[in-house]
């Protein structure tokens, strides 16, 4: 369906040569002059009181430097929340320390920090400590969490409790299920799931005794809130930390926020007058890292006669963990609230959200962060009323579709445009809809059950409505771009440049990228929200537009112009009767008689949001003999705004379908409801879609632009993510309703098929 290749837009990432050649710069890459190493002993036990740590032993073993524990650093404050949730009462925030305070609370929790000459001898020095724990009951089941004899865990948060949050009118949607023909009820699982990025969490703290100044590199994001934490950790003003990211193979969002081993490396680094660095395993990113999801969502969809929304609403217990993250609340209550709803006009709608702790990993940000979670129970909803309301699933979404922009959605997210019934209409086609029962009957004579799934998103695309980027010319004639936001692999090296290039007429080589350095950018909002092209470069366009103003004085001089006749086109500076000069010259010129570089700064402020969307298709094959999934074909039909390079657009969107279609189809984190142990700290036991496991993606773009930002771009990064666990869902559902399934959770494994089958043809008569 696609041809980005052929787009003269389709540039391929600058990037990829220093990655393929292996002169990529990742965080454990090469030696550090005197660094030490740190390792982190995690709690066994998913809650247990800390009776006492005994670590001598482990003290003096050769080549250790230091363990500490809790009682060695009690100057450290707690790791903060820095999303403020609007709810009364107010969210519950119970401290979290860098290292488990008198009791730990899921397993994987931090107890003691090991550092040593060598990563052998920090390891050696963990076995040899010895906690004494006393075994407390633990809860790691959602459903169970909020019951009465649920164990309690924090004594501030009754009920286990920690935030209630509430939205809508309530009044509006009570009337209109009362005048509803028909309603309709869906109970769903979005399951817990893991980033599991290509390279684990790492980090390497220093500390300057000099300037009494503390450095973090890590393989993370948004390193200017990361710093703003920390600093409420050290107790210090956030002027005296720098945090840094060189390249970072995947994020997802869980490198996003802030963990307790950063501030254990800086205060580390401080104590022991050398660098300190830490590189998890892959079990203890599992443990110790970021979960997502985790909801157990009820929803309700009021319709009248003619299959028109009138209401919906939504009641949902979401899982924090063990401990408030830095942006953990937002998942369940912000995130989701101006994406409810969907696609469609529904003019009453309710959130009813209840935040809950449990006794695993603490649950934060994750591709789409909320917005997954809206449309899968949007869409659910919307699929289920088809099926029992017995009208074409296509019909009922194109007949509920918001046609009139600017829309206000009931929570207030304003639409400003979009084409959602001919995105619909092209998917189908490009599916070949109307050949399907063919493939179905051909599937059935050897065995097989067929199934075809449509699936609609509404991404709200923005992750903060401020950016700042600047512009700086080098004496070599090139320009630093230097911007807040951050790339974990989306090419914005490239991206950028194509932006720059555009707006100054400049070749695109030209331009160096400055980013995920607090030292060389002074603010910034980094990684997430689908928010670089959008909010960086937003900010890039503005940054390029001042620095034409900012070089408009040296050209008139140049050109001995009157400064307000000079003008700028195409890369070149213009004044009638006067000639013209190119930007390179009139920065140079700007250079040789002010002795300072051109430069300029562009604020992309109070930024609305955005709202890439699209309609999509997925094919299956379901054995019932095994319950094993086949995905035959996806198709997508998707709306990004302007695209800026058509080719990076779809590996983006590549990547997002292959996270959807993972957590619909294999992807759990999965704790034993007995004991609490983690079962799926491995890649031997958390099931990651394979290149065997996805069909070749058939993507078509739909270019229409907005006015929320200079370049009308949407943003794509969280899109595949956000469609594609319900078009998938809703395509093994069609397979298997002929047997007489007429509902299955995430992840849509083989067992749980098998079982649904089995199950359903139990229960016909007869049987």
């Amino acid at each position: 369906m696609t041809a980005t290749s052929a787009d003269p837009r389709s540039m391929r990432r600058f990037e990829d040569e220093r990655f393929l050649t292996g002169r990529g710069n990742y965080q454990d890459d090469g030696e550090v002059s005197a660094a030490l190493h740190a390792v982190v002993l995690r709690s066994p036990h998913a809650h247990a009181a800390i009776r006492a740590i005994d670590a001598k032993a482990a003290r003096n073993l050769p080549g250790v430097r230091a363990v500490y524990t809790a009682a060695e650093i009690e100057d450290l404050g707690p790791l903060p929340c820095s999303l403020a949730v609007k709810a009364e009462p107010p969210l519950i925030v119970p401290p979290r320390p860098p290292l488990a305070r008198e009791r730990v609370r899921h397993v994987g929790d931090p107890v003691a920090f090991v550092v040593a000459e060598s990563p052998d001898a920090a390891r050696q020095a963990c076995e040899l400590i010895a906690v004494d724990y006393d075994i407390l009951p633990a809860v790691t089941e959602l459903a169970a969490a909020a019951g009465p004899d649920a164990p309690r865990i924090w004594a501030e948060a009754p009920g286990n409790l920690a935030l209630h949050y509430r939205r809508g009118d309530d009044d509006a949607v009570a009337a209109a299920f009362r005048r509803a023909a028909h309603v309709v009820t869906c109970r769903l699982v979005n399951n817990r799931i893991a980033a599991a990025a290509l390279e684990p969490r790492a980090a390497l703290g220093r500390f300057d005794a000099k300037s009494g100044r503390y450095r973090l590199s890590l393989s993370g994001a948004s390193v200017h809130d990361i710093r703003r934490e920390l600093a409420a950790v050290l107790k210090v003003e956030p002027g005296r930390i720098d945090v840094a990211c060189p390249d970072v193979g995947g994020g997802f969002g869980m490198k996003n926020v802030t963990y307790p081993e950063y501030a254990l490396l800086l205060a580390a680094a401080e104590r022991l007058g050398r660098p300190v660095r830490w590189l998890a395993d892959r079990i203890e990113d599992f443990a110790g890292g970021a979960h997502a999801r985790d909801n157990l969502t009820t929803g309700r969809l009021a319709l009248d006669a003619r299959g028109r929304f009138l209401a919906l609403a939504v009641e949902t217990v979401a899982n924090l963990g063990a401990y408030v993250s830095s942006l953990g609340p937002g998942s369940a209550t912000t995130a989701p609230t101006p994406a409810m709803g969907g696609l469609y006009d529904i003019p009453a709608m309710t959130m009813d959200v209840r935040c809950v702790f449990t006794n695993t990993a603490p649950i934060d940000a994750y591709r789409g962060a909320g917005k997954p979670e809206a449309n899968y129970l949007i869409e659910r909803l919307v699929d289920e009323a088809a099926h029992r309301l017995r009208i074409d699933p296509a019909l009922l979404r194109k007949r509920n579709f918001i046609r009139r922009f600017p829309y206000r959605k009931p929570f207030g997210a304003v639409l400003d445009d979009g084409a959602f019934a001919g995105n619909l209409d092209r998917a189908l086609a490009a599916a070949d809809r109307a050949g399907f029962s063919r493939r179905r009957s051909e599937a059935r004579r050897r065995g097989k059950l067929r199934g075809f799934g449509i699936g609609c998103f509404l991404e709200t695309a923005r992750g903060g409505p401020d950016e700042d980027a600047w512009l700086t010319f080098r004496h070599d004639g090139s320009i630093d771009m230097a911007v807040g936001t951050q790339s974990n692999g989306q090419g914005h090296e490239t991206s950028f440049a194509q932006v720059l290039s555009r707006q100054l007429g400049l070749p695109t080589e030209q331009f160096n990228l400055v980013q995920g350095d607090t030292a060389r950018v002074p603010t910034g909002g980094g990684h997430g929200g689908a928010r670089s092209l959008h909010m960086g470069g937003g900010a890039l366009v503005l940054a390029a537009r001042a620095l034409i103003e900012a070089g408009k004085p040296a050209a008139a001089q140049l050109l001995q112009a009157p400064l307000e006749a000079v003008i700028f086109h195409d890369g070149r500076f213009r004044a009638p009767g006067a000639g013209e000069a190119d930007l390179a010259t009139v920065a140079r010129h700007a250079m040789e008689t002010t002795g300072e570089p051109l430069s300029s700064h562009g604020a992309h402020r109070n930024a609305p949001l955005t709202f890439p969307n699209g309609a999509q298709v997925a094919e299956v094959e379901v054995d019932p003999d095994t319950g094993a999934v086949t995905l035959l074909r996806y198709v997508a039909v998707d709306d990004y705004g302007t695209l800026i390079n058509p080719l990076l657009t779809e590996a983006q969107v590549h990547g997002g379908l292959a996270q959807g279609i993972g957590q619909a189809l294999m992807e759990q984190v999965r704790y034993d409801p007995a004991g609490g142990q983690l079962l799926s700290a491995t890649f031997m036991d958390y099931a990651l879609p394979r290149a065997a496991d996805l069909p070749d993606f058939e993507l078509a773009m739909v270019e229409l632009p907005t006015q929320a930002n200079p370049l009308g771009v949407k943003g794509a990064g969280q899109a595949g993510c956000i469609g594609a666990p319900q078009t998938v869902i809703h395509a093994i559902l069609d397979a298997l309703r002929p047997l007489g399934v007429a509902h299955i959770d995430m992840p849509a494994t083989p067992d749980r098929i098998w079982h649904a089958i089995r199950n359903a043809r139990a229960a016909q008569p007869g049987s």
